[in-house]
């Protein structure tokens, strides 16, 4: 089976494959675009595992298209997928919706509010909307558009009349087993072979019944569902017959002019990798497994003139603090929800810089500050050119594309302390505008222009992810019996600092006063180094800093306190120091 190997090189993932697929295209089809597939069902919440599936192919095509290239990315809306299941803790939506069960996704009702036509629309939506931010270019392919149009009609007859062929490909895995499991190996759940599959199809049956084999699948005249069995079908005249157990419907078709229905999935996948030349595609861990998709549609493409697609099999794609994502449960975070609280280059960025067969997690949670850190260091590294080759390859697949950069933050002020300011301010632009203008004074902000959008993603990140009980409330008035039971070790430390604090009103200055009061206080100099400090003194700045939280906000933690310290402002941290 011909999968591009998994290399544990450090040089780039995306160049290697792009070499393997530009060599491959040459060999297949000279002179033509290279194409690359994914595919997608809008069965639900189109979450961001399934992004991957959309990221490997991009990643690949885009640096095919900057060596020069010809590049058709290919991505299939498997919205001729019949609804299998009503979703859980999707809004709009209750049990009543199992009536449609059977049917095309695009016969389904979309939620109710919803503003799209239909099931698949509704959920399809947020999805094109999440890709074009992240820059990813496209060809859209309807899975209905191209069956009821009849698009695929001489691949539907070409099956049928071949469907001998087909059954003995598929009959060598009907009875064998999965291998065991390795110890140590997780289970593979329900959730995870549906994302495996990429059509959320694994359950599907193959076309066998009690009649012969049909590998095609009508949707029933009367009540639109596939619970329909073949019952005859004439190659000569193509005449169908099919009868429904939902409703008791039976009708006789001719093929020829039929396009209520289509190939199963594991003749359907294949079928569609031969009609469109598909060179590159990648597929989910479970292709591995005997009968998987990937690996029948192997043989299968061939009795379409076809050859298999080389790609990488990807791992699953975890959230930070959560379960794992299966499309099939309402709630679980998309692209479109990780946006909302991420610049696009980041979210990039996390795909790119691991190889598809790494899994990884997205961060939901505080996580998050740490790896925007990670990323604005990397960006630190490019700018002085320290960066190591591969790392800089990931760098410059995040922040743009073959056809230019994404826009971006004019002046990327760390996250951490954007969310910072966000929690204290609770948005107040005014305040927030002060605070990060004195966050270097020496080079003060203009406007807030110049730190969004990553400005707006920290606001909607402490706004949504962030818990009440964990946002920053400033105290009102000082706490008069804290204050009050301080020994002198304990009022001379904020002497000190209050001292300090007009001469040292930046966040730089603010950072070597809070960490410089414990050094004074014990005798050393506030420039001195940790090598040049007893252990204690670690112990005593976290002691001051506890004081301080419980000082100003009533906690024994909080946002960074430079930060902190800027954001309340001199005079109010004076009153509540008990200056």
């Amino acid at each position: 089976m011909p999968i591009v190997a998994q290399s544990t090189e450090t040089t780039d993932w995306v160049s290697r494959y792009a070499d393997e697929v530009i060599a491959e295209s040459e060999r297949r089809a000279p002179g033509k675009p290279v194409v690359v597939a994914s595919g997608l069902s809008p069965s639900g919440p189109i979450h961001l595992g399934n992004l991957r599936e959309v990221m490997t192919p991009h990643l690949v095509a885009d640096e095919i298209r900057r060596r020069g290239y010809t590049v058709r990315h290919l991505l299939s809306w498997d919205d001729y997928d019949r609804y299998r299941k009503v979703p859980a803790g999707v809004p709009g939506i209750d049990e009543s919706w199992a009536e449609h069960i059977g049917k095309p996704l695009t016969s389904v009702p979309a939620p109710v509010g919803s503003e799209h036509p239909n099931w698949a629309e509704h959920f399809k939506a947020a999805m094109v909307e999440a890709l074009a931010e992240l820059g990813v270019e496209y060809d859209g392919i309807s899975q209905t558009e191209q069956y009821t149009s009849g698009a695929y009609r001489d691949q539907v007859l070409f099956a049928m009349k071949h469907r001998g062929d087909i059954d003995a490909i598929l009959d060598q895995y009907r009875t064998k087993k999965a291998p065991a499991k390795k110890q140590g190996q997780k289970p593979v759940d329900e959730a995870e072979l549906e994302a495996a599959e990429g059509s959320g199809a694994a359950a599907e049956d193959d076309g066998s019944g009690t009649s012969g084999y049909f590998p095609y699948k009508p949707y029933c005249g009367r009540c639109e569902k596939d619970l329909t069995t073949v019952t005859a079908y004439d190659d000569e005249t193509t005449e169908l017959t099919y009868t429904c157990s939902a409703c008791g419907f039976s009708e006789t078709v001719r093929l020829s002019e039929f396009d209520r229905g289509k190939l199963v999935w594991k003749v359907d996948w294949p079928m569609r990798w031969a009609h469109e030349g598909v060179i590159f595609e990648p597929s989910g861990v479970d292709h591995s497994s005997p009968g998987s998709s990937f690996q029948v549609g192997g043989q299968i493409v061939g009795i379409f003139g076809g050859k298999q697609p080389i790609g990488p099999m990807y791992a699953f794609v975890g959230i930070s603090g959560m379960a794992k994502m299966s499309s099939s449960k309402g709630g679980v975070p998309t692209a479109a929800d990780a946006l909302q609280i991420m610049e696009p280059q980041l979210l990039r960025w996390l795909y790119a810089r691991r190889r598809p067969n790494q899994s990884f997690k997205i961060a939901f949670d505080q996580e998050i500050q740490r790896l925007y850190d990670e990323w604005d260091k990397l960006a630190g590294k490019v700018a002085d050119g320290s960066v190591l080759p591969a790392d800089a390859a990931a760098y410059a697949r995040a922040v743009g594309t073959a056809a230019g950069e994404l826009p971006r933050t004019p002046r990327p002020m760390p996250y951490r302390t954007l969310a910072s300011v966000a929690d204290i301010t609770a948005g107040a632009e005014d305040q927030t505008l002060r605070i990060l203008s004195e966050l270097d004074p020496q080079n003060p902000l203009g406007s807030l222009d110049e730190v969004r959008p990553r400005l707006g993603k920290a606001e909607t990140w402490i706004n949504t992810q962030v818990p009440a009980e964990e946002r920053t409330v400033v105290r009102d008035e000082p706490d008069a019996d804290l204050l009050a039971s301080l020994d002198e070790q304990g009022r001379a430390s904020l002497r000190l600092l209050v001292e300090g604090l007009e001469e040292n009103w930046s966040l730089d200055g603010l950072t070597h006063l809070v960490y410089g009061v414990p050094k004074v206080q014990a005798g050393y100099s506030a420039d001195a180094t940790a090598k040049e400090l007893p252990p204690e003194i670690k112990v005593a700045q976290r002691t001051f800093f506890a004081l301080l939280y419980h000082l100003l906000v009533g906690r024994d933690t909080g946002p960074r306190l430079p930060t902190l310290l800027l954001a309340v402002g001199q005079e109010r941290v004076r009153k509540l120091l008990g200056a």
